[in-house]
């Protein structure tokens, strides 16, 4: 059974960055879990199942984004990236790969430990949530309660993050949503105007929707704005 206290796996092979981020989620009240390679981390977040991961990127045997790619096959547990790479290229392709965020080294305890409470409530089941359907073309329909999404038939496989941006779209349909707002409304705090985790969202849940059916995409960008769904909504 686990504990009420969400735990955390934290993955870097440098010990002095798994020492400082023990130390600041032990003093936060988490309980932590550690891993040096990626391997490891695959083998612990399968046994385990912690409640989100701080994932490296540069790790011995197998890298961050070899793991994330692994891990999003068979597990949805939340997962920030942490990076030293400078390129734009590696923080695009963890959030292409499904990583709920990513954080730059060095970084910010306190702003580390902001993210981790937004990727954290982000994850916890909507349990005060009453039974609720919202639809759209093609005959999509988004079940609020079961946190599932249909297709005619056929089920969607979405991350968190995919489910709450379609939520949020499908809520306010035919209205345009910014991409501030939805960073603000899905990621949960403001992202220091870094809006790309919004496009690249958006970007996986289109393909997932088409690949069920083109017609379910009724998602439209708005140039300069952000995002609307035009169909119809329950």
């Amino acid at each position: 059974m686990k504990s009420s206290a969400p735990r955390i796996l934290v993955v870097d092979d440098e010990p002095a960055v798994r020492d400082l981020l023990v130390y600041n989620l032990r003093k936060a009240h988490y309980e932590t879990l550690t891993a040096f390679n990626g391997r490891q981390a695959l083998e612990m977040a399968l046994q385990e199942q912690p409640d989100l991961i701080l994932l490296d990127l540069m790790l011995p045997e197998v890298d961050g984004l070899d793991v994330c790619r692994e891990l999003r096959s068979t597990s949805k547990i939340p997962i920030i990236m942490l990076t030293a790479r400078g390129e734009e290229v590696d923080r695009v392709v963890g959030l292409e790969l499904g990583a709920d965020d990513y954080v730059c080294k060095p970084f910010s305890v306190r702003e580390l430990m902001a993210r981790i409470k937004a990727v954290l409530r982000r994850s916890q089941a909507d349990e005060d949530q009453s039974a609720r359907e919202l639809s759209g073309p093609a005959g999509l329909r988004l079940n609020v309660e079961r946190r599932e999404v249909k297709v005619g038939e056929v089920v969607l496989d979405l991350t968190r993050l995919e489910f709450d941006v379609l939520y949020m779209l499908l809520l306010n349909a035919e209205r345009v949503l910014t991409r501030e707002r939805l960073l603000e409304q899905v990621w949960g705090y403001d992202f220091a105007g870094d809006t790309r985790a919004v496009d690249s969202t958006i970007k996986r849940l289109r393909a997932r929707l088409r690949s069920a059916d083109p017609k379910a995409d009724g998602i439209q960008t708005v140039r300069g704005l952000g995002y609307k769904f035009k169909g119809s909504q329950s």
